[in-house]
């Protein structure tokens, strides 16, 4: 299965339209967001525009988390966790948190397939063991391009794809 692996869109609502447009186009049945929608408008719109299952964690700069809430709720196929996920997808165990800090010593604990991550923007892909420990980027391409992350559960690999 592939997903769409998001971060950090910062109210970038031209890129977020390309990130969901390219999700989309690579036959993603599910989009991971990994934290800074920034404002709650984001979270409506990828949800809109996403053909998909939404799951999404906060990140650092999610200041409104109670319109998030709201908003989230007005999506049925749109589902919040807070500030960490574990999701079993396509057999697959994978942990979601918004901070790299939090997810090497994560990943390196050997429980999960794949721990994903976002916060510093900075796309990364790499396995420690067995173990997937990426970044699928920034949306909001203020280091460089916007990317996303496509990963495949059947390979437990990430692909980094500008948009």
């Amino acid at each position: 299965m592939k997903i769409a692996v998001l971060s950090d869109i910062h109210d970038r609502l031209d890129h977020l339209s390309r990130a969901t447009f390219a999700a989309n186009q690579a036959g993603c049945g599910r989009l991971l967001f990994l934290g800074d929608f920034c404002a709650p408008f984001s979270l409506n719109q990828m949800a809109t525009e996403f053909n998909g299952v939404v799951d999404a964690i906060f990140g650092n700069n999610d200041g409104d988390q109670f319109l998030l809430c709201q908003i989230a709720a007005k999506h049925p196929h749109v589902t919040l966790h807070g500030q960490f996920a574990q999701l079993v997808i396509d057999e697959r165990d994978i942990f979601l948190t918004h901070y790299p800090e939090i997810a090497k010593p994560i990943a390196k604990s050997g429980e999960h397939d794949a721990v994903l991550y976002g916060h510093n923007h900075i796309a990364h892909a790499e396995h420690i063991g067995n173990i997937l420990l990426a970044n699928p980027g920034e949306v909001m391409g203020r280091l460089g391009p916007p990317t996303i992350g496509i990963y495949d559960t059947h390979r437990n690999t990430m692909d980094h794809v500008e948009v």
